[in-house]
């Protein structure tokens, strides 16, 4: 009986509870952002950090729109990269995603954020794109999602691509040769 009673309880909770948060269609908008403090390196280290990685570590090309100002600590650049949602019939379809990458820093550290998505959904018109934001409303709007589930499938696509170069540049800043080496290996001042 106890038994019986415990599994109708639970039963009952799990029914009642509230649908599961991935199940349930996200309305933020695709991307990524940090503030880092470093105040040690310096505002000239971290913007020449920031640039080499742009200009020589950024893997998200063709990038275009490339921009630097040493006097305001920026670096801007446009990456391209693929989002597959399916067909009714299963199978995969390309499209080209635009995404901006912007760093600025200070004295006191940087910020980085990877936003600004667009997609590219005629192939023939490269240069016509529409919101990723806008494009994931309307594959949801369409008859065949329930079963291709193209809506959160293109926004998990965004969402680990914005992931991925997030922690490809954190993972550069921080491995930042240390910029005063002089003293590596000495003893201290007191003899030890």
């Amino acid at each position: 009986m106890k038994t019986t009673l415990l599994s109708l309880v639970c039963c009952g909770m799990l029914f009642f509870s509230a649908p599961l948060r991935a199940q349930t269609s996200d309305s933020a908008p695709v991307g990524y952002s940090e503030q880092v403090p470093a105040p040690e390196p310096g505002k000239n280290a971290l913007f020449l950090r920031g640039a080499n990685w742009v200009e020589n570590r950024f893997a998200f090309g063709p990038k275009t729109d490339f921009r630097k100002d040493a006097a305001t600590g920026e670096v801007r650049v446009t990456g391209t990269s693929k989002v597959t949602p399916v067909t009714a019939s299963g199978k995969d379809q390309e499209f080209t995603v635009r995404f901006e990458f912007v760093f600025r820093c200070t004295e006191q550290g940087y910020t980085y954020s990877v936003g600004s998505f667009r997609c590219i959904t005629d192939p023939e018109n490269p240069t016509a794109s529409v919101p990723l934001d806008e494009y994931i409303a309307q594959l949801a709007q369409e008859r065949s999602n329930s079963r291709t589930h193209n809506d959160r499938r293109v926004r998990a696509q965004a969402t680990a691509l914005a992931s991925e170069i997030s922690m490809s540049f954190r993972s550069y800043m921080n491995s930042m040769p240390v910029t005063d080496d002089s003293t590596v290996g000495l003893p201290g001042s007191d003899g030890q």
